[in-house]
């Protein structure tokens, strides 16, 4: 969720530092800091609240020369966001640190620590890592690297951190469990972040810690460590350009720009990938063609819009493959207690492959009998996708927008591809799975159509502006859509959203429908259609005012209908793909209207890297 960057240079490095906060922006912080060695060799610390700009005007008002340094944006987790909690903490001006994550046992280790005389300035769980670490090295007589290794053995929890010594100037070390942390190599300088992104515009070579890794970093060198403290080599991945693909370009925002990109996302996807002869097996790794024969059931854990997808892609797996699913919030799946069915398949959901709780699902399935690991994932260096044993890419970009919209898009289509592929040896019939696959083959154009509807949909949000609830409706595969939007809804424009199946109306939700409250509807033209239509009469019966996507015969002739909006007719196993963005689109010009911070809403962070 936090942003971390870290310079070890021979060179000026506060602008750098800066920008690599800047680029991690879109992960949700609310407060940033930066310490720095000046030219007498002294550390320099700046704090501030809110935006990165502000820690930019404490730095312009009290300019520093600096060449190593580390840095940071916080999302809160332990106490306020307040610049007394800001990162980086430091322990008797000695030790400076910035970590993400959260130390699960701060307090039982923060009363040792005041028992050793330290004192604490915060409220947060990390400063107790600065004062850990100073106490190993003053105990040991120790170097920062050997200190922090001795440190992190008392750590319980998830951290990535970034640490340096006032004693020694040109060198930042680094540590990870739980929450990922990036090596940069740069020309004459090397670098620490939280997201590759954040180093786009200074380094193309990249070493991935893994579990349990430390890291040194000096201008001219790198050294690594694993979870056993024998000094290792990690592999070095070369990513040249990342800049050019996170600029927001015409748009007014990265959401936008983002929606507006899915046509050409999921044709970029389906090329090479979906041949004549159909999806190929191997794109979901070597060892794939010899697990999918074995596969009798699926489980898929993910969180938020990602679970949304694979709550799509239970009606695909049950309905086309015939194979039961069972689809789980990561948050909930990790604590409970499991019985695994004989040969399931283990499918985790994440757009940047960091979501902490899936990770933790992931790796609690390693031992325990599942047939295989297999992620769906939109970054290919991820925690996540190194993890699993098979790997599907999304290839949906860098997606900024905190609201998920092409990595859910492309989600679906990996998804579809992959109940293809286990359909194939569970009885799907070839005329079936060639009619899907022209269906595929033809989704960019449906969706370019739907992109044309902008301009009503912009109407439509005019209705939404003065409102505090909604209510979101759809029935069969339709549902998980109708989850969607109105979680897309909640997260960037503030009203309270709410979706539910449409038949369980009379179950409760009927309660809340008068003529203030927005009712949209996904209304498509399936066998579910005409039962949709009774419960789309309830509404207009109570009053109701209702918001339809959908096909013609969905159409209530009525001024109740506030709004309807027509969709093409549209291949029903693809459609939820197609309804989503209408939804997506509505929720993104609604919040236009409302005002808010779009790609940025508040409480809110990209990649959910703590529990």
């Amino acid at each position: 969720m936090c942003g971390i960057v870290g310079v070890a240079s021979n060179k000026p490095s506060v602008d750098k530092l800066v920008a690599g906060l800047l680029r991690q922006e879109y992960r949700g912080y609310d407060s940033a800091g930066l310490a720095i060695f000046d030219e007498s060799q002294e550390i320099k610390v700046y704090k501030s609240t809110g935006k990165v700009s502000e820690l930019q005007n404490s730095i312009d008002q009290n300019p520093v020369n600096g060449n190593t340094g580390i840095a940071h944006t916080r999302w809160a987790t332990h106490g306020l966001p307040t610049t007394e909690n800001a990162h980086p903490h430091h322990s008797n001006k000695e030790i400076f640190v910035i970590h993400n994550g959260i130390i699960e046992n701060h307090q039982e280790i923060r009363t040792t620590l005041k028992a050793l005389g330290y004192s604490f300035e915060s409220e947060t769980d990390t400063e107790v890592i600065a004062h850990l670490i100073h106490a190993k090295m003053s105990q040991n007589n120790t170097s920062l690297v050997e200190s922090l290794k001795a440190a992190v053995k008392d750590l319980r929890g998830a951290y990535a951190i970034g640490a340096m010594s006032s004693k020694e100037p040109g060198l930042v070390a680094a540590a990870r469990k739980g929450s990922p942390l990036v090596v940069g190599h740069g020309h004459g300088e090397n670098f620490i972040a939280s997201d590759q992104l954040a180093l786009a515009d200074f380094a193309e070579n990249f070493v991935f810690l893994e579990e349990g890794d430390l890291a040194e970093i000096t201008p001219t060198n790198t050294k690594f460590w694993n979870s056993e403290d024998q000094q290792v080599d990690r592999p070095v991945v070369v990513a040249k350009s990342l800049g050019e693909t996170i600029d927001k370009g015409e748009y007014r925002h990265f959401m936008l720009k983002e929606i507006m990109e899915q046509p050409e996302k999921i044709k970029g996807l389906l090329e090479g990938q979906l041949t004549e002869s159909g999806v190929q097996e191997e794109i979901f790794g070597p060892e794939a063609p010899a697990v999918f024969k074995q596969v009798e059931s699926v489980q898929i854990v993910a969180c938020g819009t990602s679970y949304h997808a694979g709550t799509v892609a239970k009606y695909w797996f049950e309905g086309l493959a015939g194979l039961p699913c069972s689809v789980e919030v990561a948050s909930e799946f990790r604590y409970r207690n499991k019985v695994v069915a004989p040969n399931t398949l283990f499918v985790t959901i994440s757009q940047s492959g960091e979501t902490a709780d899936t990770l933790a699902c992931l790796s609690s399935a390693k031992d325990s009998g599942y047939l295989a690991r297999l992620c769906i994932c939109n970054v290919p260096s991820s925690s996540l996708a190194r993890e699993s044993d098979l790997v599907f890419l999304t290839k949906a970009g860098p997606e900024i927008g905190v609201a998920s919209t092409k990595a859910f898009t492309t989600q679906l289509v990996g998804l579809l591809m992959l109940t293809l592929i286990l359909g194939r040896h569970h009885g799907l019939s070839a005329a079936a799975e060639n009619k899907i696959n022209n269906s595929l083959r033809a989704l960019p154009d449906s969706l370019d159509s739907v992109m044309k509807l902008e301009k009503e949909i912009i109407e439509m949000a005019e209705d939404f502006d003065q409102k505090e609830h909604a209510l979101f409706l759809g029935r069969g595969i339709h549902y998980p859509v109708a989850m969607e939007g109105a979680l897309k809804l909640k997260e960037i424009s503030y009203i309270h959203a709410e979706a539910y199946p449409a038949g369980e109306l009379k179950h409760g939700p009927l309660a809340l429908v008068d003529s203030e409250m927005p009712v949209v509807a996904v209304a498509p033209n399936d066998d579910l259609l005409e039962k949709l239509q009774s419960n789309l009469e309830e509404v207009r019966a109570r009053g109701g005012k209702l918001y339809v996507f959908g096909h013609y015969e969905a159409h209530i002739q009525d001024s109740t209908i506030a709004r309807f909006i027509e969709l093409p007719e549209i291949p029903e196993l693809i459609a939820p793909l197609i309804y989503s963005i209408p939804l997506q689109l509505l929720a993104y010009h609604v919040a236009i209207l409302k005002g808010t911070d779009i790609d940025q809403p508040r409480n809110l962070a990209k990649s959910v890297t703590v529990e």
